[in-house]
């Protein structure tokens, strides 16, 4: 494979509650072995039904307010269709479609060009499986 793109897989352990991870700095060190200085793009990728990807302020309570924000849109009862696992574990598999499995990020001069306040973090509400594996793809 071409230099022009590199990708390696994170190894994630969210344990059992949900949780906002932050990997801003997995994709800083993963961007300094490959970059090399050059202007591309970050794939951030995580194959599970029931993870996301956000761009997001952490450390100041908004890790809290957005788990808190999504049970009020996806609350953990017996409403929904898909009903195997722990109680309410149908919402986990809604969360992708509000925040997506995916992001892509500008990389300049071989950084990530994110805003002041703006971290990548993985989302996981899903209480049953702690495991994640997070895809980072570089093509510059």
């Amino acid at each position: 494979m071409s230099d022009a793109f590199t990708t390696r897989t994170l190894s994630i352990t969210t344990g059992h509650r949900e949780t906002v991870h932050d990997l801003t700095e997995a994709c800083a060190a993963f961007l300094d072995e490959v970059a090399a200085g050059r202007d591309g793009l970050l794939n951030v990728f995580t194959p599970h039904a029931t993870t996301g990807v956000a761009l997001m302020e952490t450390g100041s309570g908004s890790d809290d307010d957005l788990l808190a924000a999504l049970h009020a849109l996806l609350p953990a009862d017996d409403r929904w269709q898909h009903r195997h696992g722990t109680p309410g574990h149908g919402r986990d598999h809604v969360l992708p479609a509000l925040v997506p499995p995916h992001a892509t990020l500008p990389v300049v001069a071989g950084r990530l060009a994110l805003g002041t306040w703006q971290s990548v973090c993985l989302v996981d509400t899903n209480k049953d499986n702690p495991d994640r594996t997070v895809r980072l793809s570089f093509l510059g």
